[in-house]
């Protein structure tokens, strides 16, 4: 009797691993979802939306972007960590749902590290501070002069980990009195500050761009180490006096936990594909998103460097877990 329960046990087993091993093998059998924590418009969506093309013809299946925002990503990242591991539903997230979500609770919904399985860094983001063009600075330092002599008029849009972060870096460093508004994403953000709702805010190019050639928003700084050729007269953070962040502002792609290794390695591989691809990489660089691409290692060693990285500069500002 107990040699059958040995023989089933490892019968079991060997199913189970033939099984993962035929999932792997015939991946992918159906659509696979990209999801978001931006609602459409954003930086994020552009970038997946080129990418998700790319990929339905790499991958011989449609890739669907779907959107679910809100809670700091804290909704569409743990739809993805209760999704099926079979290599269908990814999760394009940015550092907000990954560091700061994590790190900023005391009761962290889950561990970015072994809630879920790395795939590819697929970029870095090209922030650019902007103000309403009707407003009376143009400059960071005039901006800091108007805060200083209009304490609590100042209202900064955030939508993000590096938004949030920036506001406290400028609220700490010069003293300003002025008041954070969250977003639940980066075109509703960009929206009200078009509309004089909020002041300024700290936002990427894609959504950008067109307005501040068409004269509807001033750049004041870009978050960037030399000048962007898209922008060339926008001095970067260092030149116009702006604190650093110390952290990095990313997208990469995840899976649920337990994806198998076969499966994530070739997603890995698509997406590097697909960045590599002339006519994709020239559509997203054209909107300022810095491509990466990583093995699903080189990802998990990354975000092991950028959680300690995070942690330091939430410390620096005095952001504790609530």
């Amino acid at each position: 009797m107990q040699r059958f329960f040995i023989f089933r046990l490892f019968a079991i087993i060997a199913l189970s691993i033939s099984c993962t091993g035929v999932n792997a093998q015939t991946w992918p059998s159906k659509n696979i979802r990209i999801v978001l924590q931006f609602p459409p418009g954003g930086a994020t969506d552009v970038v997946a939306r080129i990418l998700a093309q790319h990929l339905t013809g790499s991958l011989g299946q449609t890739v669907i972007v779907e959107n679910k925002p809100g809670a700091d990503g804290q909704i569409a990242a743990e739809y993805v960590m209760r999704a099926e591991p079979d290599g269908h539903t990814f999760f394009m997230a940015s550092n907000t749902p990954m560091m700061q979500v994590p790190l900023l609770k005391k009761n962290p919904p889950y561990d970015p590290l072994t809630s879920f399985t790395p795939v590819a860094l697929v970029g870095r983001y090209i922030y650019v501070m902007v103000a309403n063009s009707k407003l009376p600075f143009k400059t960071y330092p005039e901006l800091v002069a108007y805060g200083k002599a209009n304490p609590g008029k100042l209202n900064f849009g955030s939508h993000s980990g590096v938004t949030q972060l920036m506001f406290s870096r400028i609220s700490k460093q010069q003293d300003i009195q002025m008041n954070l508004i969250p977003y639940k994403g980066e075109a509703p953000n960009v929206n009200d500050v078009l509309g004089g709702h909020v002041q300024f805010t700290l936002v990427s190019t894609i959504s950008t761009v067109q307005h501040i050639n068409d004269g509807k928003l001033t750049p004041v700084a870009m978050m960037l180490n030399k000048r962007l050729s898209l922008l060339p007269e926008v001095p970067t953070f260092a030149e116009a006096g702006l604190p650093s962040l110390g952290a990095e502002s990313w997208a990469a792609l995840f899976g649920p936990a337990k994806l198998p290794p076969e499966i994530a390695t070739r997603m890995s591989a698509a997406v590097s594909a697909a960045i590599a691809d002339p006519e994709s990489r020239a559509r997203i660089e054209r909107q300022g998103f810095d491509l990466a691409g990583s093995t699903p290692a080189e990802l998990n060693t990354y975000m092991i460097g950028q959680l300690k990285d995070w942690k330091q500069a939430f410390n620096d500002v005095g952001l504790k877990p609530e």
